[in-house]
């Protein structure tokens, strides 16, 4: 039985004797408004998740990732660069991030996520935009000093060498834009962020560089992601 302000649902196996949690349209707008995506995925999580909107969050999340994964070969050549100015003026980021049309490099939906991801940089300071584009002499460099203090205790070779590849792990979370906890949401990564849009918009998403100057620092942060190997447009 429908009732006022509800959506009509369907039978489904399993739980709730086999027919999914009546949803109301207040439901689906809160989630809406709070993960941004589209309605009916908004309706399809919460039906999933039995009503729980912290579950379809998450519901929703996975399945931007999972969107993420199919579209990654698709070729990015539009999108847009935007600037942040730390309080002060003492930092300064500027960010290009590509998308597949110039249609989408136009939403609001778009333009936040640069401007999120400009504002990350300069909060979280990476080095690199990807794991992929971490140097070799870089990582060696890491990984001799984890090595080397990880020997130090006194442990066995294959102890050490698990130890290394913890704090390897880590090293790339420190580093690497994409594998940093989002600064506004410390709950997800900087990927997953990218890949919620992914899911909302329909289009792959890519972080193409990056240039981050402080005052006073000798030089400046410059992070190029290495182009994506035979890239097709499917």
């Amino acid at each position: 039985m429908k009732t006022e302000g509800s959506m009509t649902t369907t039978a489904a196996p399993g739980g709730n004797d086999g027919k999914k949690p009546n949803i109301t349209a207040d439901q689906v707008r809160k989630l809406r408004e709070r993960a941004g995506a589209p309605m009916m995925d908004c309706k399809r999580a919460l039906e999933a998740c039995n009503g729980d909107e912290e579950s379809a969050v998450d519901w929703l999340r996975k399945k931007g990732i999972s969107t993420a994964a199919k579209k990654a070969a698709r070729i990015t050549s539009e999108g847009s660069v935007a600037s942040y100015i730390h309080a002060g003026g003492k930092i300064g980021v500027l960010v290009e991030v590509n998308c597949e049309s110039d249609f989408v490099a136009r939403t609001d939906d778009f333009k936040d996520l640069v401007k999120d991801i400009a504002m990350h940089i300069a909060a979280a300071d990476p080095k690199f935009v990807r794991k992929e584009d971490v140097t070799p002499e870089a990582f060696e460099r890491e990984k001799e000093i984890y090595r080397a203090q990880a020997a130090a205790t006194g442990k066995p070779a294959p102890v050490v060498e698990k130890i290394v590849e913890g704090k390897m792990s880590k090293f790339y979370e420190e580093v690497c834009l994409l594998d940093q906890p989002f600064v506004k949401e410390p709950g997800i990564t900087v990927h997953q962020l990218v890949a919620s849009k992914i899911g909302k918009l329909g289009e792959n998403i890519s972080v193409r560089r990056f240039a981050r100057f402080k005052v006073g620092d000798v030089g400046e942060t410059v992070a190029i992601s290495k182009p994506q190997q035979d890239q097709k447009a499917e």
